[in-house]
């Protein structure tokens, strides 16, 4: 069993912590990992990126172009930027809110995400949308990286962890005073 997941978003959207989450759950079956972060201008709301590698056999923790059986984006546009890497097969997990980058906000330029959606809806197969502003209302903004987490377990995408693995590695890596919110979290996007 060989799995690239490819976790893509912006800076202050916790895709470095839904990383480590994947790893450790992941881990904690026994599987090998590898995984490459690129966080850039996280701060500035930057592009935000990690390749996750898990199975047997890993030469290196770069996923190569046309090679994720998962994308999991949490933004539109950070999820068209990065679709090239996708296998035609895989699964696109994708967050409807947008983040608008300061340069469409300085320069007065409207941006709903909803060209890039279209774009996904046309180029994706096997394409799962959250309604990321629905979660957040429900739960916290801070939660969506559990939710897009919880989003890939109900589609199937994460086929090789369990609910329960993604909740040990919750337990494990989150701080006791999120733990509760993060379950809720995973629950949220598989419906429970």
């Amino acid at each position: 069993m060989q799995k690239n997941i490819l976790l893509t978003g912006v800076g202050g959207q916790g895709t470095v912590l839904a990383s480590k989450l994947l790893a450790a759950a992941a881990l904690s079956k026994g599987y090998e990992v590898t995984s490459a972060e690129t966080i850039g201008m996280a701060q500035k709301g930057g592009s935000v990126f990690s390749h996750l590698r898990v199975g047997e056999g890993l030469a290196s923790p770069m996923i190569p172009k046309g090679g994720a059986d998962l994308l999991l984006a949490f933004e539109p546009a950070e999820a068209v930027r990065m679709l090239g890497y996708l296998k035609p097969e895989g699964h696109l997990v994708v967050n409807s809110a947008p983040v608008q980058p300061v340069t469409a906000a300085l320069s007065g330029i409207g941006y709903t995400g909803q060209e890039m959606l279209d774009y996904l809806r046309a180029h994706s197969p096997r394409l799962t949308i959250v309604d990321g502003r629905q979660a957040a209302a429900k739960l916290t903004p801070k939660a969506l990286n559990v939710v897009m987490l919880g989003a890939a377990l109900a589609c199937g995408a994460l086929d090789f962890l369990s609910r329960e693995d993604m909740l040990a590695a919750i337990r494990s890596k989150v701080k006791p005073q999120y733990v509760a919110i993060n379950e809720q979290a995973l629950d949220h996007a598989a419906g429970q």
